[in-house]
């Protein structure tokens, strides 16, 4: 019997094979994380790989809210290995009871054993299935733990999760903590190279969230450092996020308290912005997703400005209250809960599910914010403003929909005219490209494979959405085209799975305007079309800068970048002289040194014919294409109040730390 595979033809024997008890492996100990370690911790590329630092230091973190420790340092060693230490209680070294072992070499080398499974070691903890340290200690090529605890300075050293020895009594200590030492499996991990600015904002997202703390990192690669405390906690972060808005008003409200064991703390701002950014935490893990206790905020905050609102007359009898959207606009909010038993769904921890959190959450909320507005009638006042004219802007912006509705512009069968679309109607195998100017459209209409490819030409910047609500976008041409061409609606109809097209690539030119329409088109499909950019659809396209031409060719080396363009004239300069030496001198004088006969630098796709623009931009065989990811969406949502916020000083300062990296400026 023969079978198609998509790598050939495999023959496969018609005789049954043999599956009996000696085909069910049993894997023990740290087995199951070296076999499968990405259901461990992800993956094993960068983002794994610095999930081992984030493994212990959540550990270190729990030490810090149960009020036994106050500081967590993290050393990136210059030969690779990692350093995660605390000032907390010390992991326990007596022999354990069940295992017989040593508590601490029972943590590192058993999963799912820790204090924070309800017997009494941590009353709140991040970390809730017991694999952190063992994990780590599992894909590490080599880990040493240093316990202080009982007045004395305890150690073992591991091989691969395990033990070269026993624990260790070392010298007397008289304070308390832990420092462990791991170097990643290089075997494991497709790079052991630690990010350094990863660190950097895990730290600094702990130091806001455990309000006290003294985080700190140091790689002695680099000799870089930094260190964080904030005694604020989360009214800091707040205003950390808020940073380049004009705040409605400098005070941050902030409640804390404790509820049936555990504790609520939330801090809220508003700010000129059309956005909001709420952001919500269980024991110090991010939700992305939000959960029981996003819900009871929500609830509670449209609930309580509606009632202020029309206790104060500034709602009026016969007006409709405030819609959620309305109360939110301009929000900045964190709400951080501790409880003892948080009901996360599934490991990633992207949703918290206690529905018990959200009663505790809304009455908090009710009780404290209200009494806040009643206590600051300025600030309450202004919140209310606010949301009117939000309501106001979202009836024009209904209004306007239904309007280009009534046209067939947005919905129906039409397409927009401008649009040269692709022939397939699957989305997994057709891709539109947003082109910058006519002349660029038309080339590419002509170059493409029309099968697959749509082209949609937009006539000069498009506008810039972090300064516009939706009636003001609607009101564009260029956005409501778009938002036609991707057929996945806007705002409240805005549904992902319309999409038409499985890429959607912006195609500009390689100069200072396509910068400029790449990062407005970036923003807009950040602020009102994220699940596209999540869902791995969006791409930028990266097109030639140069082109060389060696005498008697036809045929043409396009190049797309400064570095690529010396690698190749080095090589060519040192084949040609038999040595390989950078040769230095000016560009023309390299280019002849190389033997290219003619060299042309691109500023706009425009410049290119059908046939160039296929073979360098489109082409799937050769083209170079960047996936837009969201890796941070905090640290995205500050680049885009920054670069395109009404901050002015913000902008100026972002030019002046980067004008000494920049090598060649188009005016």
């Amino acid at each position: 019997m023969q079978t198609n595979t998509s790598e050939g033809i495999v023959a496969v024997s018609a005789k049954k094979l043999a599956y009996d008890a000696s085909q069910i492996q049993v894997l023990e100990g740290l087995e199951p994380v070296r076999k499968r370690p990405g259901m461990y911790i992800g993956s094993t590329g960068p983002e794994g790989l610095n999930r081992m630092i984030k493994e212990l230091a959540d550990n270190a973190i729990d030490e810090v809210i149960a009020g036994q420790a106050t500081k967590l340092e993290i050393v990136i060693h210059a030969d690779g290995s990692v350093t995660v230490s605390d000032d907390g209680r010390g992991i326990p070294v007596e022999k354990h009871p069940k295992t017989g072992k040593s508590t601490l070499e029972t943590v590192l080398t058993m999963l799912h054993a820790g204090g924070k499974f309800g017997s009494g070691g941590y009353k709140v903890s991040s970390g809730l299935h017991g694999v952190g340290s063992s994990v780590v200690n599992a894909l590490s090529d080599h880990l040493k733990v240093i316990v202080k605890r009982d007045g004395w300075q305890w150690s073992q050293q591991y091989k691969r999760g395990l033990p070269l020895g026993p624990v260790k009594k070392g010298p007397p200590a008289n304070e308390t903590g832990t420092l462990i030492t791991f170097h990643p499996d290089n075997t494991v991990f497709t790079s052991i190279d630690f990010d350094y600015e990863w660190v950097t904002n895990y730290l600094r997202h702990q130091a806001y969230l455990t309000k006290g703390v003294k985080a700190s990192v140091h790689d002695q690669r680099s000799g870089l450092s930094y260190a964080f405390y904030f005694e604020g906690g989360i009214e800091s972060y707040v205003r950390h996020l808020n940073t380049g808005k004009e705040p409605l008003d400098e005070d941050i409200f902030y409640v804390d308290k404790e509820m049936d064991g555990g504790v609520i703390e939330i801090a809220l701002q508003y700010s000129d912005s059309f956005t909001d950014t709420v952001m919500a935490f269980a024991n110090n893990v991010y939700n992305p997703d939000g959960g029981s206790h996003l819900t009871g905020f929500k609830t509670s905050l449209t609930r309580v400005i509606n009632d202020y609102a029309r206790k104060n007359g500034l709602i009026k009898e016969k007006e409709e209250n405030l819609s959620g959207e309305d109360c939110r606009e301009g929000l900045t909010a964190v709400i951080l809960v501790k409880i003892p038993d948080p009901q996360f769904e599934g490991q990633t921890k992207n949703k918290l599910g206690n529905p018990e959190v959200r009663g505790y959450v809304e009455q908090i909320m009710n009780e404290w914010f209200a009494y806040y507005l009643e206590e600051h009638p300025a600030i309450g006042r202004k919140i209310v403003n606010k949301g009117l004219l939000a309501a106001r802007a979202r009836k024009a912006a209904r209004a306007a929909r239904e309007s280009i509705i009534r046209k067939g512009v947005l919905e129906g069968s039409g397409l927009p005219g401008k649009l040269a679309d692709c022939s397939s109607r699957d989305p997994h195998n057709s891709e539109l490209y947003i082109v910058e100017g006519d002349s660029a459209g038309g080339s590419a209409k002509s170059g493409r494979d029309s099968k697959t490819q749509a082209i949609l030409p937009l006539r000069g910047k498009v506008l810039n959405v972090e300064r516009a609500r939706l009636d003001k976008m609607l009101a564009n041409n260029e956005i409501v085209t778009l938002i036609k061409a991707l057929g996945v609606g806007i705002e409240e109809q805005f549904d992902v799975s319309g999409l038409r097209y499985g890429r959607v690539i912006i195609m500009t030119d390689a100069d200072v305007d396509g910068s400029h329409i790449s990062t407005l088109l970036l923003t807009f499909f950040f602020r009102h079309m994220r699940p596209i950019i999540d869902g791995g659809h969006l791409y930028l396209a990266k097109p030639p800068l140069f082109e060389l031409l060696k005498p008697g060719r036809k045929s043409s080396i396009f190049i797309y970048d400064e570095k690529q363009l010396n690698e190749i004239l080095d090589k060519e300069i040192a084949s040609r002289r038999s040595e390989a030496k950078k040769i230095e001198g000016t560009s023309d004088e390299r280019f002849k040194q190389a033997g290219f006969a003619e060299q042309k630098r691109y500023k706009g796709l425009g410049e290119m014919n059908a046939e160039q623009l296929w073979d360098t931009t489109m082409n799937p065989e050769n083209r170079v294409l960047v996936q837009v990811r969201l890796e941070d969406a905090e640290k995205a949502d500050a680049i885009f109040n920054k670069l395109m916020g009404t901050e002015v000083e913000l902008r100026k300062n972002f030019i002046q730390t980067r004008a000494k990296f920049v090598k060649d400026l188009d005016i």
